[in-house]
């Protein structure tokens, strides 16, 4: 099994997308287990010190004016995880609960936090095991980290609360944590707030949101080529020439990728009249251009979760020159914005499939294909409610793209008066992901079948190839009406597994 090693410096994404979807092993390096020592040294001296050091003698949030004395201070960080506790709703995908106990344990990792080695160990252990914490939708608001998600994770590390084992099953948590050898933690000053103060949950889902969007983007490059193929568009909008006096690089990608599926077409250029188009719709020359700024956003959010996964997030955090000092760092805000952004990149580039969809099953626009694809119009009703359902989708989409980072909400007794709601981005996000998949999956679906026909023309090697996977895949070509439900989540799969762009790549190669 793949093994993660935890240092002082952050982990990758693949690491966290490693640990979270992979289940790989985690072990804590040496340079890590030393920066724990360290840091955990000054804690104790600091605690053994009169004066009050918040997070360490002192109460929290609204509540840190108050000094507590040594014999309460055990008792202190028990209770701010078993009132921080306090989650809503469904329980989080197993997933999304992995990613948030592995960005905590990397943060206090860093030598930051003061957590003792002990602690940071138990959190791999949990990991190891397969242990996953029962963690709900709603208690986040993305500022002094993931509070509620973060302190249900930290409640199972006291044998607290309840959790998911290796088989699925949901038990208290004490009783999986013998079964696997694991001794509950005992926290002492600062540990339990330096377990819960963190944006982990959030950059979690971003990570994850970008692996799963790296390929659905590839993914619409393919089906916005196959339904310019099918529509006898022109594929000269895709020349490099033209991409390179506008300088995008996600349009360059976008277009030298419909480029390449396209490459050997005998559908594209060819008219059904004497009327030749000099231009084709936007939704189908501007592909490259929507698509392409989608990518840009992407690299951009990159960009941040790379930053934010190299930093150490707590309040306080413990400096090297001994300093104990609290600070801003967990507010959400950079990635609540990049998670909003990506949603608003998402909408369109479903919006855009949608419209491309519409376009195929109207015989007004169509240039020549069948009243929505039917195999006897009238009789059958071909792909029409496949596109309503597409276009509710897409309805969905533009709801998800309202941010959820404007729309802060006060708390702690006006003390955390400016919130990010990053978390709620997140979880935002990843439905529109989801949906993403299923309105690409419809355009599939119809342009496979327009193509298949355009009786007497031959479509691009690398559209025989997807053509030939996805009937192999269980999606039926054309022919009279069928229960389409079936068809549509077997293309939702083919989808979301890669299998489309594996599928081109065997003839194009490595898509961008």
């Amino acid at each position: 099994m793949h093994t993660v090693v935890v240092g002082t410096s952050g982990v990758t994404a693949s690491d966290v997308l490693a640990v979270a979807r992979g289940g790989a092993r985690i072990e804590l390096s040496e340079d890590a287990v030393a920066a724990l020592a360290a840091a955990r040294g000054i804690v104790d001296a600091l605690a053994a010190k009169p004066d009050p050091v918040y997070g360490v003698s002192t109460g929290f949030g609204a509540l840190a004016t108050r000094h507590i004395s040594p014999e309460l201070r055990a008792q202190l960080q028990r209770n701010i995880v078993r009132s921080h506790a306090a989650g809503m709703g469904p329980r989080v995908e197993r997933e999304v609960v992995r990613a948030l106990m592995f960005l905590r344990l990397k943060t206090v990792c860093s030598g930051h936090t003061g957590v003792r080695h002990e602690v940071a160990q138990t959190m791999a252990d949990v990991l190891n095991a397969g242990i996953t914490p029962v963690v709900h939708e709603y208690g986040s608001l993305g500022c002094s980290g993931d509070l509620a998600p973060l302190s249900h994770c930290a409640l199972t590390l006291m044998g607290e609360g309840d959790a998911e084992g290796p088989d699925g099953t949901v038990r208290p948590a004490g009783e999986l944590l013998a079964e696997h050898g694991i001794t509950p933690v005992e926290l002492r000053e600062k540990e339990g707030l330096a377990l819960l103060n963190g944006t982990d949950g959030m950059l979690g889902m971003l990570v994850m949101a970008l692996a799963d969007l790296d390929t659905l983007y590839k993914s619409a490059d393919i089906t916005a080529a196959l339904t310019m193929e099918a529509l006898l568009g022109t594929d000269k909008v895709l020349a490099p020439e033209l991409h390179a006096i506008r300088p995008h690089p996600g349009q360059a990608a976008s277009a030298a990728n419909m480029a390449a599926v396209l490459k050997g077409s005998g559908l594209t250029g060819h008219h059904q009249d004497d009327a030749p188009r000099v231009q084709d719709a936007y939704s189908v020359r501007c592909a490259p251009q929507v698509a392409g700024a989608g990518r840009d956003t992407m690299a951009h959010a990159g960009l941040v979760a790379e930053r934010e996964l190299a930093a150490a997030v707590d309040n306080p955090v413990v400096l090297p020159d001994g300093r104990v000092e609290s600070n801003g760092n967990f507010h959400g805000a950079p990635v609540a914005y990049v998670l909003d952004f990506l949603a608003v990149a998402v909408a369109d580039l479903g919006s855009i499939a949608e419209r491309r969809t519409d376009r195929l099953l109207d015989k007004n626009r169509s240039h020549g294909l069948p009243p929505f694809l039917a195999d006897d119009a009238g009789v059958d009703s071909g792909l029409m409610i496949a596109q309503y359902t597409q276009a509710a989708l897409v309805g969905e989409l533009k709801r998800l793209a309202v941010p959820a980072s404007a729309d802060s909400i006060p708390s702690s007794a006006m003390q955390e008066d400016h919130v990010s709601m990053g978390w709620s981005a997140a979880r935002k996000l990843r439905t529109a992901v989801d949906n993403l998949a299923r309105v690409i999956a419809v355009e599939l679906y119809a342009a496979t079948r327009a193509i298949q026909l355009r009786e007497g023309l031959t479509p691009a090697p690398a559209s025989r190839a997807v053509i030939d996977a996805v009937r192999a895949a269980g999606v039926e070509g054309p022919g009279p009406d069928r229960h389409l439900a079936p068809d549509l989540a077997a293309a939702d799969a083919f989808v979301r597994a890669g299998h489309l762009v594996a599928a081109a790549e065997t003839v194009t190669g490595p898509l961008r």
